[in-house]
């Protein structure tokens, strides 16, 4: 069946990119609705493709499927959706958790003794901030910073720092296998992990100019508390809960791909200790249910190849990361073949941070900040973010260059395909 020939196009655009762009445009008008948004764009795709394309099969889309004449080549089965949408789900529900610990564990309110009391004690956070993400997922290093934003500023934070603080996660986790979706997702397919390191040329750059300017709009805002409140009693069990988390997430990343396991694993280990907040848990459900559908949007749109690989596709795929979810897009980078793997992980990775429904960790610290919701006012205060992604591309292809690399691939037997040459890169 040739889609092409059955569907009508929208002024030469696939309805569904429409419906896409439409639930966007949604939730930037009305961003005190987007879960309903979110859903009804959703809903709306999916009826658009029952009707317009009769061999759609969403069981198929979500669980994969393998054919009978795919049993008897031996091939693998495809895989679904519904990892990616589980792993998400509990990540930003269970990190919701996570942070309610770290406050309650006081370790935020003993900060203002050890940061500097003038811009500068928002400069480090983001700096602490950006290093814990390198090691951790970004969501958990975005509502860990979060909260000691909360705490350390009274509650009184900045719009511009609440879009730095998702930046610094982004950029801290770029070039790190462990410390992004993206890039473990690259290091499964077969990037070496030294391969997407130089994203950190890009990321420190940013981190330098975006991180400036925040610190000076929170500093104006509202100061940093000059000294930590004088009852502070460091809870010792709930930071080693905290720690515990943290440990199985890195552990069950690494060794099964799902994150979200170790999570969770943990956080029941965890209630049996010390009382857990499930109020909390429950705020963040709309939270992890909008950008569930979302991402679920985007894995439901007609892509079925990018631009030639080259530094051009790839600086616009920064943008395109901002409201299309980076997961497809780097799996079809990765089927692409022929990219700068670490130019690519600061694009796509860093690239969300320019709205805040970009990234997961965006939407992850809007459960702790509401007003976080508005894409004008993000953009607005933000504006340092956006400029911040493009001088660090530029510096990163200015350093190092366009130096892509073709992965080898395995046949279906699971043997080494021939191998290839790895391009050369451009001066």
């Amino acid at each position: 069946m040739i889609l092409g020939q059955i569907i009508p196009l929208i002024f030469g655009i696939r309805p569904e990119f429409v419906l896409f762009a439409l639930t966007l445009l949604g939730v930037a008008l009305f961003h005190r609705y987007t879960l309903f948004v979110s859903l009804i764009g959703l809903t709306s795709i999916l009826i658009f493709k029952f009707i317009a394309i009769p061999d759609f099969n969403l069981s198929e889309h979500m669980f994969g499927h393998i054919s009978m004449a795919d049993q008897i080549m031996d091939k693998e089965m495809r895989v679904g959706e519904w990892s990616v949408l589980l792993n998400l789900l509990g990540l930003l529900i269970g990190f919701s958790i996570l942070s309610r610990h770290f406050e309650e564990s006081e370790v935020p309110a003993y900060l203002p003794d050890l940061l500097p009391n003038d811009w500068k004690g928002p400069l480090v956070l983001l700096i602490v901030i950006f290093v814990m993400s390198s090691f951790l997922d970004n969501i958990a290093a975005a509502m860990i910073g979060g909260t000691i934003a909360l705490v350390v500023f009274n509650r009184k934070v900045h719009m511009g720092y609440i879009a730095a603080i998702v930046a610094a996660s982004n950029a801290g986790g770029s070039g790190s296998v462990i410390g992004d979706t993206t890039t473990t997702l690259m290091w499964i397919e077969g990037v070496h992990p030294f391969n997407v390191l130089h994203a950190y040329i890009a990321a420190f750059t940013a981190l330098a100019f975006f991180s400036i300017f925040a610190s000076i709009q929170q500093d104006k805002y509202h100061r940093i508390q000059k000294d930590a409140q004088s009852d502070v009693h460091i809870d010792w069990v709930r930071l080693g809960i905290v720690l515990f988390i943290l440990l199985c997430t890195i552990l069950t990343n690494v060794y099964f791909d799902f994150p979200a396991l170790g999570v969770w694993i943990a956080i029941l280990i965890g209630a049996f200790i010390r009382k857990t907040d499930w109020k909390e848990a429950f705020n963040s459900i709309s939270g992890a249910v909008f950008l569930v559908a979302l991402v679920t949007c985007a894995s439901l749109m007609p892509v079925n190849e990018l631009p030639v690989a080259s530094w051009q596709t790839a600086f616009s795929l920064g943008f395109v990361s901002s409201v299309f979810d980076n997961i497809p897009l780097t799996k079809l980078a990765l089927e692409q073949n022929g990219y700068d793997w670490g130019m690519l992980a600061y694009a796509v990775g860093f690239g969300g941070s320019m709205i805040w429904f970009g990234s997961s960790a965006g939407v992850a610290i809007t459960t702790k900040f509401h007003e976080a919701r508005s894409v004008f006012d993000w953009l607005k205060s933000g504006w340092h973010i956006a400029v911040a992604y493009v001088l660090g591309f530029f510096v990163l292809l200015l350093i190092w260059g366009w130096d892509p690399e073709v992965i080898e691939k395995k046949d279906n037997s699971g043997h080494e395909a021939i191998p290839t040459e790895q391009l050369a890169p451009t001066p």
